[in-house]
């Protein structure tokens, strides 16, 4: 029998901390969980502890040895024991999905199948939790958004057109809380009008008291499912079923859609807040005293690190990579300020 390379035999020791740590995160996710979820979850960290005595059966008497597991392994455990939020699971899923096992020649096929299935099922579990903070989510990330680029991009443009800075910091303060209002208002509207929108549509409780008065053959009922998309013979046989189970089957209104659109009055203040908050930023150089140069260039660094951290909230609640969406929102929002400052220099040159 050929003995492993001392390499061979760290990577073994990482796997076996990597998913021993794995199973324990699960674990934690699990204890702060009930029901299906929780099963599903204690489910995950049985296969991952099946995946270590793989590792271990491979070291024998070499034991685990002091090898850390993977820093994406600890980073998770560490956020589980903090959080256990959606945005822990969608972090698993990502660690998931960039499982090395389908380059390892000492992994199993089996085992690799298994970290393919597992992202599956932990994406299913993230996008349980996404649904429920999605309406209230997009209005807090596009208020922090639209605050820092917008107010940003309004001092530039006003600095650009060599303005005083009373000018400058009167003006950021209105716009600050005129974009925060108008972001509330419009943020409510908005969700109200969807809100309404989707109780039109969704089919209502009340029918169900006609069901004793049917005719049977006839059984109109059938053309409610028609009329939401079932073929005849579908919305035949629900319909036969649901007159069968009348009175223990009721078929209510059905809310997913309206949590998954959130509380208008939720995402009215989280859009108001956030872009209160990240219009203040903007500001916050002037309001502490500075000005010239060195406040646009403290106001940019301080807006471009917001930018870049509100990028890679929105990564890990998405699975993807934290540090592209980061790049992507920074971007973004230096090339509006860029633009608006050139505006302002060239206006304020024009009237001057």
């Amino acid at each position: 029998m050929t003995h492993p390379s001392p390499a061979a035999v760290r990577r073994w020791r990482r796997h076996l901390a990597s998913e021993r740590l794995e199973a324990d995160t699960y674990r934690q996710l699990a204890a702060r969980r009930d029901g299906e979820e929780r099963e599903i979850l204690l489910a995950l960290a049985d296969a991952e502890g099946r995946h270590a005595q793989h590792w271990e059966s491979l070291l024998g008497d070499r034991g685990p040895g002091r090898v850390r597991a993977s820093l994406r392994s600890r980073v998770l455990a560490a956020l589980a024991r903090r959080f256990g939020s959606v945005f822990v699971l969608a972090l698993a899923q990502r660690a998931e999905t960039q499982s090395p096992y389908g380059r390892d020649a000492d992994a199993t096929p089996t085992m690799a199948a298994d970290e393919r299935i597992h992202a599956e099922v932990v994406r299913g579990l993230a996008e349980r939790g996404r649904e429920q903070v999605s309406g209230t989510f997009r209005a807090a990330v596009f208020g922090a958004n639209d605050g820092l680029v917008s107010n940003l991009a309004l001092v530039l443009g006003v600095a650009g057109s060599g303005a005083a800075t009373a000018t400058i910091l009167l003006t950021g303060l209105a716009g600050l809380l005129a974009g925060a209002l108008s972001m509330g208002a419009g943020e409510y509207i908005s969700v109200r009008s969807q809100r309404e929108l989707l109780a039109a549509s969704t089919m209502g409780s009340g029918h169900s008291d006609a069901y004793p008065h049917l005719d049977v053959d006839a059984n109109e009922l059938a053309l409610v499912y028609r009329a939401r998309g079932m073929t005849a013979e579908q919305a035949q046989e629900h319909a036969a079923e649901q007159l069968r189970a009348w009175p223990a089957v009721d078929e209510g209104p059905d809310a997913r859609g309206h949590d998954v659109v959130g509380s208008s009055w939720g995402a009215a203040l989280s859009s108001f807040a956030f872009f209160a908050s990240g219009a203040a930023i903007p500001v916050l150089p002037y309001l502490l005293g500075m000005s010239g140069a060195a406040a646009l260039v403290v106001a940019c660094v301080l807006v471009g690190l917001a930018l870049m951290l509100t990028g890679a909230v929105v990564g890990m609640l998405s699975g993807a990579a934290p540090f592209p969406r980061s790049l992507r929102q920074l971007a973004i929002g230096a090339g509006a300020a860029a633009i608006t400052y050139g505006l302002g220099a060239a206006f304020g040159a024009t009237v001057g």
